[in-house]
C-alpha cells in the first residue's frame, strides 16, 4: 500500500506524475520529464494545426477547376483584309411569263386534250368545253344581225326611191317655172305694144313667182329628206353593228369552248384547286389551266426583315440551284413583310443549269456591300452585327479559352467584323457557348 502510493501520490491527487526506479527497487519521481513530454505533444498539436490552416488557406485560394469542353469547338482566326457583305435567303424559281387560262362562260368538261407537263404551243387544244345555251345565243344573235342588215338595205332602196321621186318633181317644176317665166316675159313684151292684156300680163307674171317658190320649197324638201334618210340609216347602221358585235362576240365564245394554251410553254396545272375530269361542270371566269415559258425564270427570294434592310436594287445576287450557281441581280423587293420575311424578285443573267424548273427550291446569296481593309472573323452562333459579346480566346497554351468581350461591327452572312476586343491572328471559339455563360475561363482540349 504504501509503494503504490508512493508511485500514485497521495490518494485522490489526479495529477500524473514521473517515476524513476532505483536498482534497490524504489521510484523516484521525475517532474521534468513530464514538463518534456507536454511540451511534445502540444508542439505536434500546434505545428498540425498550422499546417491545416496553411493548406486551407491555399485551397480558399485555388480557382475553381476550368470546365471542359464536350464536343470539338469551331475555331476562327481573326484576320485582316476584304469581306464581303452578304444576306442569304431561300426561294424558288418562277417563270416570268405565265398565262392562266380562264372559261369566258360556263360550262361542260367534254374532254380533256392535254395533260399537265406537255409541251403546248398557242393554238393548242387543252380542253374541250360544252354549252348548249350559248350555241342557242349564237344561233340567235346570227339571225338578228342578218335582220338588222336586211332592214338596213331596206331602208337605203326606201330612202333612194324617194329622193328619185323628189327630184323627179323638182325637176317638173323646174320645167313649168322656167315655161311660165318665158311666157311672163313675152306677154310683158307683147303688153308694151298692146297685143296682150295688162291683166294678162299680171297673171303669167304671178305664176311665174309661184312657180319659182315651190322650186325653191321642193330643193329644201329635198336636201331636208336627204338628211333624214341619212339619219335613218345612222341608226339602223349602229343597230347592225351591235348586233354583228354580240354575233362575233357569240360566235368567238362558241369556239372558246375548244380552250387553247394561248402561249408557246408547258401546261402546268390544269384545273384550279383540283385536276378537271370529263363531265365536271365549269363556272364562268374559273381558272382552267397554267401555261408557263420554262426557258424564261426568275429567281425570288425570301429574306429575313432583319437582313433585308439594306438590300437594293440592282445589287448582285449569286443564285444556287443545287446543280450549279446563276448570277443575277434584284430587280425588285416587295415592301411588304410577311411571315417575317421579305421577297426579293431576281433577274438571273446566265444559262440555267439541267434541271433547273418552274417551282424548284434555290438558295440567293445577296453581295450587299464590298469592305476592304478590315479585321474581321467567322461570325459566332451569338454574335449579332452592330453588339458587344463575350467570345472565347484560345489562350497561348493552347489548351485553355478566355472570355474576352468583343465589339462586332458590320455583318455578313458566315463573317463578321470585329471592331474591338480581338487582335489580327487570335483563335477565338465560334461554335455555341451558352452552357458556359457561367464560367469565364474553360478548357478546350
Amino acid at each position: 500500500m504504501d509503494r503504490m502510493q508512493q508511485k500514485g501520490g497521495v490518494a485522490g491527487d489526479a495529477t500524473p506524475r514521473a517515476f524513476t526506479s532505483t536498482g534497490s527497487g524504489v521510484d523516484i519521481a521525475r517532474p521534468d520529464l513530464l514538463r518534456k513530454r507536454l511540451r511534445r505533444r502540444w508542439m505536434i498539436g500546434l505545428s498540425g494545426a498550422g499546417a491545416l490552416a496553411v493548406v486551407t488557406v491555399l485551397l480558399l485560394r485555388l480557382e475553381p477547376a476550368a470546365p471542359r469542353l464536350s464536343t470539338e469547338p469551331w475555331i476562327g482566326t481573326v484576320t485582316r483584309g476584304e469581306m464581303r457583305r452578304e444576306v442569304r435567303g431561300n426561294g424558288t424559281l418562277v417563270p416570268e411569263l405565265i398565262r392562266f387560262v380562264q372559261a369566258e362562260t360556263a360550262g361542260t368538261v367534254v374532254r380533256v386534250a392535254v395533260q399537265p407537263g406537255a409541251a403546248v404551243g398557242a393554238d393548242t387544244v387543252i380542253l374541250e368545253l360544252s354549252n348548249p345555251e350559248l350555241s342557242q345565243q349564237a344561233f340567235d344573235a346570227e339571225w338578228a344581225a342578218k335582220a338588222a342588215e336586211a332592214l338596213l338595205e331596206k331602208l337605203r332602196v326606201s330612202a333612194e326611191s324617194d329622193r328619185l321621186q323628189q327630184e323627179s318633181t323638182l325637176a317638173s317644176l323646174r320645167s313649168d317655172a322656167r315655161q311660165a317665166a318665158l311666157e311672163a316675159k313675152a306677154n310683158e313684151v307683147l303688153s308694151k305694144d298692146g297685143l296682150v292684156p295688162a291683166i294678162e300680163q299680171e297673171r303669167t307674171r304671178a305664176k311665174a313667182q309661184d312657180l319659182g317658190a315651190r322650186v325653191a320649197i321642193e330643193e329644201r324638201r329635198l336636201a331636208f329628206a336627204a338628211e333624214s334618210s341619212k339619219s335613218q340609216l345612222a341608226v339602223q347602221s349602229a343597230e347592225v353593228e351591235k348586233l354583228r358585235a354580240l354575233r362575233d362576240l357569240r360566235r368567238q365564245q362558241v369556239a372558246n369552248l375548244h380552250v387553247k394554251a394561248g402561249i408557246d410553254g408547258v401546261l402546268t396545272q390544269l384545273g384550279d384547286r383540283e385536276m378537271l375530269q370529263a363531265g365536271q361542270r365549269i363556272a364562268a371566269n374559273a381558272t382552267l389551266a397554267k401555261v408557263v415559258v420554262p426557258t424564261r425564270l426568275k429567281a425570288e427570294v425570301k429574306i429575313a426583315e432583319t437582313q433585308a434592310r439594306d438590300v437594293a436594287l440592282d445589287q448582285k445576287v449569286a443564285v444556287d440551284t443545287r446543280n450549279g450557281i446563276v448570277p443575277g441581280r434584284v430587280v425588285r423587293v416587295d415592301p411588304a413583310v410577311q411571315n417575317g420575311t421579305v421577297l426579293v424578285e431576281v433577274r438571273l443573267e446566265g444559262p440555267l443549269p439541267k434541271g433547273s424548273r418552274p417551282d424548284l427550291s434555290v438558295e440567293g446569296t445577296i453581295e450587299l456591300e464590298h469592305l476592304v481593309d478590315v479585321l474581321h472573323v467567322g461570325r459566332p452562333v451569338q454574335g449579332q452585327p452592330e453588339s458587344t459579346v463575350g467570345l472565347f480566346r484560345i489562350a497561348a497554351d493552347g489548351l485553355h479559352a478566355i472570355r474576352v468581350p468583343v465589339k462586332l461591327g458590320r455583318g455578313s452572312v458566315s463573317e463578321i467584323e470585329v471592331r474591338e476586343g480581338l487582335a489580327e491572328g487570335d483563335r477565338v471559339v465560334l461554335s455555341d457557348m451558352g452552357q458556359y455563360d457561367s464560367f469565364d475561363r474553360v478548357r478546350v482540349r
